[in-house]
């Protein structure tokens, strides 16, 4: 039962922070910020995300991609999705000693606004965060 408690608080929180967004209330700044960026892209997805604008896609090598905007254009995030064979060796090493039998939903590489590199991977409906070299942050 607290499980099912959990799941559902899970859900609701999903969808009070992302709610979908249609195009046209996505500020013309993000927009042009994110064709400029990907020309060549035309289907997109847009989710707004409190204060910010987070454009799904996929990018040219077939990989699911997003990228999180501000309401002027800057980019605040972008997440590429990897296979997991790409995180650093720690990072698979942890994910292997804890999660023996457990499915790994994504993996994705983050860079922030700043260039820093970070890894994330999904298991059981929990984001794991690793840094640059594969350490668990949270």
């Amino acid at each position: 039962m607290k499980n099912l408690v959990l799941i559902l608080m899970m859900v609701l929180a999903t969808i009070a922070c992302a709610q979908k967004q249609a195009e046209s209330k996505v500020p013309e700044a993000a927009k042009t910020a994110f064709a400029k960026l990907n020309p060549s892209i035309a289907k997109v997805k847009w989710d707004k995300e409190e204060s910010s604008y987070e454009v799904n896609f996929k990018n040219a090598a077939g990989k699911e991609e997003s990228i999180l905007f501000d309401a002027q254009g800057n980019v605040l995030e972008t997440e590429v999705e990897i296979a997991i064979t790409d995180l650093p060796d720690p990072a698979k090493a942890y994910l292997a000693q804890q999660f023996q039998k457990a499915k790994i939903r994504e993996v994705a590489k983050l860079i922030d606004a700043k260039g820093s590199i970070s890894y994330e991977a999904e298991i059981k409906g929990k984001d794991f965060i690793f840094d640059a070299q594969g350490k668990l942050k949270q």
